[in-house]
C-alpha cells in the first residue's frame, strides 16, 4: 500500500464536508461522518488505557481493539465494504469470558474510578457506548452490517470488565441509591 497520507492540511473539508474513501463528499454534519468521528474517538481513548501498565493479555487485546477499530472506521467510510467479521466479535466475546472468570459477583452498579487505568478504562466503555448509538443512528438511515454493532457492544462490556480487572485490590465504590 502507497503513502496515501503525503498531506494532512488538504483544506478540502474548509466547506463544511469531509470525504469518505470512495471519494463521495459528504456534509460534516452528516450520521456517517459523526459515527466515524466516534470511532475515532473511541480508539483514542483505547490508546489513553494503554499508556498504563497492564496484563499482557489486556495490552494484547487493546492493542488488536485498535487496529479492529480503524478497520470499523474503514467500513464506515467505504459503504458497502464488510472489515469487521464474526471473528473479532468472538474474540472480544472469549477475552471477556476469560476476565469475568477471575472478578467476584457484581451486587450492584458501580461507580467509575479507582485508578487512572480504571478511570480511563471506564471512559472507554462510556465512548464505546456512544460510538454504538452513532452506528445505530446511522443504521436507521442507511443499513450497516450486523458486525460493527456487535462488536461496539461487546466491546463496552469487555471494557467495564478491564475496569473492575484493573481495580483489583481497590474498593469498588458501589452506587447509594
Amino acid at each position: 500500500m502507497g503513502n496515501r497520507l503525503s498531506k494532512i492540511a488538504t483544506r478540502t473539508g474548509d466547506t463544511g464536508t469531509t470525504g469518505l474513501a470512495t471519494g463521495e463528499r459528504l456534509p460534516k454534519h452528516d450520521l456517517r461522518v459523526h459515527a466515524m468521528g466516534e470511532v475515532d474517538e473511541l480508539n483514542c481513548v483505547i490508546g489513553l488505557i494503554l499508556i498504563h501498565d497492564l496484563p499482557e493479555a489486556i495490552k494484547t487485546r487493546l492493542t488488536d481493539t485498535q487496529q479492529e477499530l480503524f478497520n470499523l472506521g474503514g467500513e464506515l467510510a467505504m459503504p458497502g465494504y464488510e472489515l469487521v467479521k464474526d471473528s473479532h466479535v468472538l474474540a472480544l466475546d472469549e477475552a471477556l469470558d476469560a476476565l469475568n472468570e477471575t472478578l467476584p459477583p457484581l451486587k450492584d452498579f458501580i461507580m467509575p474510578g479507582g485508578s487512572p487505568a480504571c478511570a480511563h478504562a471506564h471512559l472507554g466503555r462510556a465512548v464505546a457506548r456512544r460510538a454504538e448509538r452513532a452506528l445505530w443512528m446511522l443504521h436507521a438511515e442507511a443499513p450497516l452490517n450486523a458486525n460493527p454493532m456487535r462488536y461496539l457492544n461487546r466491546l463496552s462490556d469487555y471494557l467495564f470488565v478491564v475496569a473492575r480487572t484493573l481495580g483489583k485490590g481497590l474498593e469498588e465504590v458501589e452506587w447509594a441509591h
